[in-house]
């Protein structure tokens, strides 16, 4: 044989680890707490988060990455309100990864910020491969999406830590079984928190935002 072969994605995802585990631990040393959100086009991302944002903004300091191909739409939505965002152009790449995370951190800036918020592009497969460095992998199925959704992408709800139920209020409107959802996502991933939400009518969110206080708290410094 006269020729190499080399796995060059798997080198891409060494390289990448290794950017992550520096972004999490800049993120620790400044005690900012990284949430990275996941979901299809549609699934309610800005939606959720502007909630999350107006539920969270007078206790803790808030930003918010802001990826996607163009436009900068999303980041206008949630610094008017009441965050620091900035919007990172993805170039038509998919996904972000943990060299683009860095860039975007350091344009946003992390002193005074306690909890950070990365948006990233909607997609279920490859923003499921690449560690940014998040302290959380938070990702959205949305009822209109179908709950066979964990079957045909195992590797977002393997990989996430929180799932979203979002647009919980559609549950009449469309044949959408929860119980299954539930099931085929703890099937991958058996410690999946699940949350059924509603970004329109803001149900579920005390509940969600109650478990992102207690990580904010595990975070801050102990007196």
């Amino acid at each position: 044989m006269n020729y190499k072969i080399l796995d060059v994605k798997e080198q891409l995802l060494e390289e990448n680890d290794i950017l992550a585990a520096s972004n999490r631990k800049a993120l620790q040393r400044n005690g900012t707490l990284l949430i990275n959100l996941m979901g299809s086009p549609g699934a309610g991302k800005t939606s959720v988060l502007l909630r999350l944002i107006a539920a969270l903004k007078e206790e803790y300091k808030i930003g918010v990455l802001e990826a996607d191909v163009d436009s900068d739409v999303d980041a206008k939505a949630v610094s008017d309100a009441g965050a620091k965002a900035v919007q990172l152009h993805t170039g038509g790449l998919c996904h972000m990864d943990a060299a683009m995370t860095a860039q975007g951190l350091e344009a946003l800036g992390l002193a005074g910020l306690d909890l950070v918020f990365l948006e990233n592009v909607g997609n279920l497969v490859c923003p499921a491969e690449f560690d940014v460095g998040a302290d959380l992998r938070m990702m959205i199925l949305s009822v209109p999406e179908g709950d066979d959704k964990p079957l045909k992408y195992p590797l977002m709800f393997t990989v996430s830590d929180l799932m979203l139920v979002n647009k919980i209020d559609t549950a009449p409107i469309f044949d959408f079984d929860f119980e299954a959802a539930v099931s085929r996502a703890r099937a991958c991933n058996p410690k999946i928190r699940v949350f059924p939400v509603s970004a329109k009518t803001g149900a579920g969110f005390e509940d969600l935002a109650a478990c992102l206080r207690a990580a904010l708290a595990e975070r801050r410094p102990k007196p």
